[in-house]
């Protein structure tokens, strides 16, 4: 007897309306996680977040319905929670790569976490638990965007603030290790310090980067340091975060 071929959009071999709806919906969530990634301009956004999503969703579908048709056969037992197990070992490739140390700073924590999360909420579309998508999608919002709100006083008191600070001054005075002392004095320190040379000016001046931390008045040293003889002009701007 000739078997009958099974259709491939027939429910019975997993490739129905419900998986297509759980991909759907993974489609949907791990876009509104890589949104809110890219409106703060991170590494990993929109792009990023919704392949990772809608892939583990894939694979999870993969691993309940993908090995049915030898299942009947002897000897052959079937595990779907390997795959899940292999797709959270996998993930950490692409985190990996996006936290890197700067000096002594680590940055990309917190974008390498939602691509993790990303994936999680795939498992789980693909899995047929939508709920439990939904819940941890909405308190991904909640910590992203609602806990700095709660932590920014705190932050604000405790930890020392990031800056630049770029200044022109003119060369041959010994001018910058002063500068560099008034900075210390005043109760910052400093991280880089970098020079660069400006050729084709009427007088010797160098422009210089010097990158701070502290929770002193700002808004004060950089007033000294401009009344300073020998600064030309001077910028304060607040170091980027690439967390």
């Amino acid at each position: 007897m000739i078997a009958l071929a099974v259709p491939l959009w027939a429910t019975s071999n997993g490739q129905g309306l419900r998986q297509l709806s759980e991909l759907g919906l993974a489609l949907l969530l791990s876009s509104l996680i890589g949104w809110e990634r890219a409106a703060q301009q991170k590494s990993a956004g929109l792009r990023t977040h919704t392949l990772v999503g809608i892939a583990s969703a894939l694979m999870m579908e993969v691993s309940q319905h993908g090995f049915t048709n030898v299942l009947g056969l002897d000897n052959v037992s079937f595990d779907p929670s390997r795959v899940a197990a292999q797709i959270v070992s996998g993930i950490g490739f692409i985190g990996g790569g996006i936290i890197f140390v700067r000096r002594d700073a680590v940055r990309g924590l917190t974008t390498a976490a939602t691509i993790w999360l990303g994936c999680a909420v795939g498992m789980a579309c693909g899995g047929g638990l939508p709920i439990l998508a939904l819940a941890v999608t909405a308190l991904h919002f909640l910590v992203v965007r609602g806990y700095p709100l709660l932590t920014i006083r705190q932050a604000s008191s405790a930890a020392p603030s990031a800056f630049e600070l770029h200044m022109t001054y003119r060369t041959g005075t010994a001018l910058l290790p002063q500068l560099m002392e008034t900075c210390t004095q005043r109760g910052f320190r400093i991280v880089q310090v970098k020079v660069k040379r400006l050729p084709g000016r009427t007088d010797p001046a160098a422009r210089v980067l010097i990158e701070l931390e502290g929770t002193a008045d700002t808004a004060q040293l950089t007033s000294e340091l401009f009344q300073s003889d020998g600064v030309i002009d001077i910028a304060l701007t607040a170091a980027a975060d690439d967390e």
